[in-house]
């Protein structure tokens, strides 16, 4: 757990807690922690961003009353999940965090090393994360590359969707419109595994015949929508009005029992913007709709304790 004088740190000097924090069970499903003087980049990282520590984090969750976290473990770090295990080890309450995993998908030692992740952290590892953001036509990187963009039609990619089942762990995609279709068919296998669909699937990069697809995926009984990172599926600025009839096409596909709520914010100024978002694009759905994707979904998929 976070030391007297680290938390004190993370809160000094914040203003504070608004009233912006809604009622009931708030879960917060995406978040990434970085911090590059404890941990270092991976020589591998995709993108070098600046920090944004647990210390930081901490006085946030206590201002905003954030009930539990699932830390989504960033391509900065690639496979090397001593960042993630620090943050479980030095979380703010006990079982506050459980995080997800990344692996290559299609490498022949994953299934190993999932396991042994998982295994070592027991009720921690919530899902492995999958990151599939070519466009149509371009050919999937190799291994030995950075961890993305693999073959969704490789041998391995579903063996590793394999031993996400059998390990009880769910599959979170990362995913452009056009990539669908190959989850579909891994899913449709693999229907007693849940699936996790990030960031409203992207609607924005990708045409509408595409994302027709990706409303399918919700014939799936396992798929969830993650409400998160709405902007890039907008055209328009904060709280993104212009999204209004997809989020109702969202949600009459999933229904209010497989959509959950991710990327709250690191202050309390980005909490209260996401907050707007959430109300303003959910203003149609009933307060019990809501309450389940602020929070009770989530503590169900990822078995939370509440």
């Amino acid at each position: 757990m976070v030391s007297r004088r680290e938390l004190l740190a993370g809160a000094a000097g914040a203003l504070p807690a608004l009233a912006a924090r809604p009622q009931g069970l708030l879960i917060d499903t995406h978040i990434h922690l970085f911090d590059p003087q404890r941990f270092p980049y991976h020589p591998q990282a995709t993108y070098r961003p600046p920090p944004a520590t647990l210390e930081s984090y901490v006085g946030f969750v206590r201002q905003a009353r954030i009930d539990h976290t699932v830390i989504v473990h960033p391509e900065p770090y690639q496979d090397d999940h001593r960042s993630l295990e620090y943050f479980f080890a030095h979380e703010p309450s006990p079982g506050f965090f459980k995080g997800t995993c990344l692996f290559d998908p299609v490498a022949p030692d994953t299934r190993d090393r999932m396991e042994t992740l998982v295994r070592r952290l027991p009720g921690r590892i919530v899902a492995l994360r999958i990151h599939e953001n070519l466009p149509p036509g371009k050919p999937p990187s190799r291994p030995g590359t950075a961890i993305r963009d693999r073959d969704m039609r490789a041998p391995g990619m579903r063996a590793t969707w394999r031993q996400a089942l059998d390990l009880g762990i769910a599959i979170q995609m990362h995913f452009i419109p056009c990539h669908a279709p190959d989850i579909r068919r891994l899913a449709s296998e693999f229907r007693d595994l849940p699936v996790v669909l990030d960031h409203l699937g992207r609607y924005g990069e990708g045409t509408p015949q595409e994302y027709e697809e990706v409303l399918r995926l919700a014939e799936l009984p396992r798929v969830y929508m993650k409400f998160s990172a709405v902007r890039y599926s907008s055209r328009q600025a904060p709280p993104h009005a212009d999204l209004k009839p997809l989020v109702r096409r969202v949600v009459g596909a999933f229904g209010t029992g497989r959509i959950i709520w991710g990327g709250l914010g690191m202050n309390m100024a980005d909490f209260e913007k996401q907050v707007e978002i959430f109300d303003t694009l959910l203003d149609f759905v009933p307060e019990s709709g809501r309450a389940n994707i602020r929070g009770l979904n989530a503590a169900k998929l990822y078995g939370f304790k509440v």
